[in-house]
């Protein structure tokens, strides 16, 4: 299936990235630095994570973590190429077989929901919110434009242990609204399941979350205040 893209005015611009131990910041093009989304959305799981890492030692949660991404970036690459229209026969043949049922997971659901695509891996910031962060795609979601947000998962997560998806995503959807003057009022979280047939769709209002998203961003920007 061949994808529809959508040139979006008001997004041509490069935001810098650097990584650091208190996380990751960009530099917008008129100089200011803003921390990414995923950083201060991430205080809503650091408690989870940190009492996670207890239980199952460093060495085995390390292990897990390092899986859990490896197999995120390539699933990613694969749905990006795809929405791209830029997925080759041989990297479709050339796919792990366990890769390969996890892309196809989206895939169906892509083919079947999405009418246009308007980014990929878009990078976005927003003034009023101090935020910046890179989006993985913004879509046309059955008749909406939609944040999407596409993950892989060894199991299948309660809504209450990803808020911070949804509240890193609403983020992104404040951002693209302020750049582009395009109002955006759904999060879309498409994960693909190991051992499951069908990945998981879960399409979310975003003004649910505005609320624990202002919350998140005083909390940050007060821990950054005493460090």
């Amino acid at each position: 299936m061949a994808f529809k893209h959508i040139k979006v005015p008001g997004l041509d611009y490069h935001l810098p990235a650097v990584t650091t131990d208190l996380g990751r910041w960009y530099q917008t093009p008129q100089g200011k630095r803003y921390p990414s989304a995923s950083s201060v959305a991430g205080i809503l799981s650091r408690e989870a994570i940190a009492k996670w890492r207890a239980r199952v030692g460093a060495v085995e949660a390390d292990k897990k973590t390092k899986k859990g991404a490896d197999r995120g970036t390539y699933v990613h690459l694969l749905c990006e190429k795809y929405l791209l229209n830029t997925m080759t026969m041989q990297e479709r043949l050339g796919m792990m077989p366990t890769m390969k049922e996890l892309f196809l997971q989206l895939k169906r659901h892509f083919d079947q929901h999405i009418s246009e695509v308007y980014c990929i891996e878009q990078a976005l910031y927003s003034d009023r919110l101090r935020l910046a962060g890179r989006c993985d795609a913004i879509v046309r979601w059955d008749g909406d434009i939609v944040i999407l947000d596409i993950k892989t998962a060894g199991y299948i997560k309660p809504e209450e242990w990803i808020l911070n998806y949804f509240v890193q995503t609403s983020a992104y959807a404040e951002m693209f609204e302020e750049r582009t003057g395009i109002p955006v009022q759904k999060v879309l979280l498409a994960t693909a399941v190991e051992g499951e047939l069908h990945g998981t769709l879960t399409l979310k209002k975003k003004d649910a979350y505005l609320p624990v998203l202002d919350k998140c961003i005083a909390q940050y920007y007060l821990e950054q205040e005493t460090k």
